[in-house]
């Protein structure tokens, strides 16, 4: 699976022609979920609050590209790396 991104110990990445809704996934040492791109919200899976509301943050600041990288793992496309959270 890509990593997209990787910030505060959390990676970021995204499945080639993974099922909608858009979303994206977190790993964060033990724990992993699947975070919705409009939303921003679990679909599954969780985080600790502190690791959930920073990966919030990154995501609603880099929602288009989210969205750019979304588009392209379904045409199974090299993903564009997105900047961390700093």
């Amino acid at each position: 699976m890509p990593e997209i991104s990787r910030f505060f110990g959390m990676v970021i990445q995204m499945y080639y022609n993974d099922h909608n809704p858009p979303h994206f996934h977190v790993r964060y040492g033990n724990h992993r979920a699947l975070v919705s791109i409009e939303g921003l919200h679990v679909l599954q899976g969780s985080l600790p609050p502190r690791a959930f509301g920073l990966v919030q943050e990154w995501a609603g600041l880099h929602r288009d590209e989210l969205k750019r990288d979304w588009e392209l793992a379904r045409q199974e496309a090299q993903l564009l790396p997105i900047e961390p959270l700093e």
